[in-house]
């Protein structure tokens, strides 16, 4: 049996586990991030995870070929750098050498939605096809492409950003510096804002006894649970929200025709008749829609472990 060591580093915690050649974990432990702060204190951190993790797993670290990291932001896997991560506040670090120094094992590093997606793909919603893409539906939209067993980056590394494709010119403001940008209408953020503005124009909605009163208590639920109660304005929300979802959606079946589309966080807890939906919007307006194939829109398989599977399996060849 193999074993391997995978890094889920994040802006609010740090995750590092050992996973099997089966795609299961063995041990899993964690810690809070603390950022911003320097790499070489994360890194500290990181490294006294991995030896707990493996001492959980009862092994040693010569049972570990490598570690796998995945890290937020702008990943330069060749030099083992982080670029640039707004979420931890760094820049040009070098994350594999500093890794290493503290563990003495190879690192192996990639962009955090990328190794989700490759989590997936190898050991979820994407397993045994050839292109697949994943997104999660959270404060923005995270997403990573796979094709022919490659994980699609850009010649920068900067690549794959689906979230900041523009649906509406000059549309909402985006955390990226565009307007309209999918991002802003169709990530879980996005859906909340939507929803506050429909609350605030419907003093007598549901949607305001869901939240007590409180419109800061508004989440990616408040809007699909009034829709299921019959509330009219909250049924407004969510037509436009799934609309905006499936046009984005179905601009990634256009520029890459991938056999599956896995979408995961929170929203994607709607399930099927989400799926449902974004799958029968597609089928008629899609460019191959006349094929006979078509892609396949799936709710991802793997939650919160996607991207400690993922950073684990880096270094194992597709």
């Amino acid at each position: 049996m193999n074993y391997y060591l995978g890094v889920d580093l994040g802006g609010t915690n740090i995750i590092a586990g050992v996973v099997d050649e089966n795609y299961k974990i063995i041990a899993r432990v964690t810690s809070k991030t603390k950022a911003p702060r320097s790499f070489l204190e994360i890194g500290k951190d990181i490294a006294s995870l991995c030896f707990e993790a493996i001492k959980q797993s009862n092994l040693t670290i010569n049972d570990i070929p490598y570690i796998g990291v995945g890290c937020p932001g702008m990943i330069d896997p060749e030099q083992g750098k982080i670029v640039f991560s707004n979420n931890l506040a760094l820049y040009d670090e070098p994350i594999n050498q500093i890794i290493e120094d503290l563990v003495g094992k190879k690192v192996l590093s990639g962009n955090d939605a990328n190794v989700a997606a490759l989590g997936e793909y190898m050991a979820g919603a994407g397993k045994g096809c050839k292109s697949f893409v994943a997104m999660t539906l959270g404060t923005g939209i995270g997403s990573g492409i796979i094709i022919d067993g490659k994980i699609i980056e850009g010649f920068n590394y900067a690549g794959a950003e689906i979230g900041h494709t523009v649906l509406q010119l000059n549309g909402r403001a985006c955390t990226c510096g565009r307007k309209g940008c999918f991002e802003a209408y169709a990530s879980a953020t996005g859906l909340i804002l939507s929803t506050k503005e429909a609350m605030e124009k419907n003093e007598d909605s549901i949607m305001w006894q869901l939240v007590k009163g409180d419109i800061r208590k508004v989440d990616g639920k408040v809007a699909f649970d009034a829709n299921e109660k019959g509330d009219m304005a909250a049924k407004g929300v969510v037509d436009v929200y799934m609309v905006y979802l499936s046009e984005g959606i179905g601009n990634i079946i256009n520029a890459f025709q991938p056999e599956i589309i896995a979408i995961g966080g929170g929203i994607s807890q709607q399930g099927k008749w989400m799926t449902d939906y974004i799958q029968k919007y597609v089928s008629s307006r899609v460019f191959g829609r006349f094929g006979r194939k078509q892609t396949e829109i799936k709710i991802a398989e793997l939650g919160n472990h996607a991207g400690l599977i993922g950073a684990a399996m880096l270094g194992v060849k597709l």
